[in-house]
């Protein structure tokens, strides 16, 4: 459905994307995870063809981004990652005027929406711009789905959207899937890369890594350790500065710990980091190992760059 190869793009000294190549598939949801900043709108603003690139080739459902982009624009759907919709216009007016772009009717495409959509209709005689941040959500995806496409493109759809609607949104996009459209997501979250089947991890425009949320977390090469004391930020100076330490990052109440690698027993690792901390004065230690999470991969892939 969609191959891109070799995508580059620079707005003037700045380089946007560093020879970007991926394929989704068809019925697949593709996430592309990485913070703001990394080039993932300059992405999907090229895969839309709002943009063009440098260099490289990109096509979505067979058509070139730059020969065919009338054909293109006909097939997928766009959810900025701004709310883009006219706010001075209702619910119902929003959809009607979509749909009317697109040569066809709310009630022609209805059952694709239906189920997004009924969770906002008692609402449509409102302003769009009167609406919540998830139900703006809801009326947004409603409008990019209305003339049935293929393909949907979602720019960090979920940013700035309460929990309860979050977990609501990637059920619809579940569903969605269902009916054969592909999906490719762009999120700053890491938490919701294992909502899709496969994500790209950008950092600086470059992909650092492509494959299911289980493989990349499969793929963590080091032993990882969670540690916490009774002083954290004197904590995350000093098992940066230990002999065995990879790297060491803040998460959340604890300190995640790459391993070097090393012949000695886990047992022996702990009882060597509890020794040197002690030596540094920290008290109420506790460090245990745990699994890798998406968002140790990624910290643990960027130091590459």
């Amino acid at each position: 459905m969609i191959k891109c190869s070799d995508l580059h793009k620079s707005y003037g000294k700045t380089i946007a994307l560093r020879g970007v190549s991926f394929e989704v598939a068809e019925g697949e949801i593709f996430g592309i995870i990485g913070p703001d900043g990394a080039g993932k709108t300059t992405l999907f603003r090229i895969l839309t063809t709002l943009l063009l690139a440098n260099s490289g080739t990109a096509t979505v459902n067979g058509f070139d981004v730059v020969k065919d982009y009338r054909e293109i624009r006909k097939c997928v759907g766009y959810m900025p990652g701004r709310f883009s919709l006219y706010q001075d216009l209702t619910v119902e007016e929003n959809l009607n005027f979509f749909a009317t772009v697109f040569n066809t009717t709310v009630e022609e495409n209805y059952e694709l929406i239906k189920d997004i959509y009924q969770q906002i209709e008692p609402f449509k005689k409102r302003r769009a711009g009167k609406l919540s941040g998830g139900m703006k959500q809801k009326l947004a995806l409603s409008c990019a789905l209305i003339h049935k496409p293929t393909v949907l493109f979602l720019d960090e759809p979920t940013t700035g959207v309460d929990p309860v609607s979050r977990k609501e949104f990637w059920g619809m996009l579940k569903k969605l899937k269902s009916q054969g459209i592909s999906i490719i997501v762009s999120t700053p979250y890491m938490d919701e890369a294992s909502l899709c089947d496969r994500i790209a991890l950008i950092q600086n425009g470059e992909f650092l890594t492509i494959d299911s949320p289980v493989g990349i977390v499969a793929s963590y090469p080091n032993k990882l350790l969670a540690v916490e004391s009774n002083n954290m930020h004197q904590l995350l100076l000093d098992l940066r500065n230990f002999e065995l330490s990879k790297s060491c990052f803040a998460f959340g109440d604890r300190h995640h710990v790459s391993i070097n690698d090393t012949t000695e027993s886990l047992t022996k690792i702990i009882s060597k980091i509890e020794t040197y901390l002690q030596t540094k004065g920290h008290t109420n230690l506790m460090i245990c190992e745990i699994e890798p999470e998406i968002e140790d991969c990624f910290m643990q892939l960027s130091q590459k760059q």
